[in-house]
């Protein structure tokens, strides 16, 4: 959040209240638009709380015995301290599963992890300014410890070998949208504009000014992560499902019917 001189206490306060959709929450859709081919369930920003995923899929097996996909919105790492471990789950239940069954979307944190294998010295500051510390940490890779090219190089190198290969590739090649019937699920949301098979990368990635102000018209609801909302519900064509679980504890599914959504917690 940018913050300007002259900014009374006040209007930063009312600043974050709109950065993390706190307040009254809007009024919940006549959901009966809402027609996915066949129930599914999203799963909204893990940052690596891979103890609470357990947990959630624990609580899903129940809640959500009719869904045919999981879908995850993406953001497995930085901010929680067990970015490694959970990757490691997300990539065997993939094996397990099948990628029809089991979804993996990315994320800007991903997008912001890989940028700092490709270029660490112009891309490595952001991404551990944003929670790749704690990512490095998980895979036991110490930070740099001086601002030289040579040192982010360094740790590149070493989270390189760390991560692994496979890893790398896995990560490379997750999707940023899935789509069944007339809903789509991204990571950070969508050009309301803009048909949703044609919104460029970037935008499903770090989304859009327009997204939660302007309903879409071609009656597509849209599936999301990215913004912390406490009190997630379906409204305006969207379903949000993060609650901020790195913070709060709290990691949330929305089980996804012909119909209805259903939020189920930890």
């Amino acid at each position: 959040m940018n913050r300007h001189l002259g900014h009374t206490p006040q209007t930063d306060y009312l600043s974050v209240m709109r950065l993390f959709s706190w307040g009254r929450s809007p009024k919940p859709d006549d959901l009966s638009t809402l027609a996915p081919d066949a129930p599914f369930v999203a799963i909204g920003d893990l940052h690596g709380c891979d103890h609470l995923f357990a947990r959630l899929l624990t609580k899903l097996e129940s809640a959500a015995a009719e869904a045919d996909t999981l879908v995850c919105v993406g953001d497995y790492v930085d901010r929680g301290e067990d970015s490694a471990p959970l990757l490691d789950r997300l990539r065997g239940l993939q094996a397990d599963l099948g990628e029809d069954r089991f979804v993996c979307l990315r994320g800007n944190h991903e997008e912001m992890m890989l940028g700092f294998l490709d270029d660490p010295v112009g891309l490595g500051p952001r991404w551990v300014r944003n929670g790749g510390l704690q990512t490095l940490s998980s895979f036991r890779c110490p930070a740099p410890t001086e601002s030289s090219p040579e040192s982010w190089e360094t740790t590149r190198d070493r989270f390189a070998a760390a991560l692994g290969s496979e890893a790398e590739t896995w990560l490379r090649g997750l999707p940023t949208m899935w789509r069944t019937g007339n809903v789509a699920v991204v990571h950070a949301g969508a050009d309301p504009l803009a048909p949703i098979e044609a919104q460029p990368e970037d935008v499903l990635l770090w989304g859009h000014p327009d997204f939660e102000s302007r309903r879409r018209k071609d009656g597509v609801w849209v599936v999301h992560g990215h913004t912390i909302t406490t009190d997630p519900r379906a409204a305006g064509g969207r379903i949000p499902t993060d609650t901020g679980a790195y913070a709060t504890g709290r990691l949330t599914g929305a089980v996804v019917k012909p119909g209805s959504v259903e939020y189920v917690h930890t």
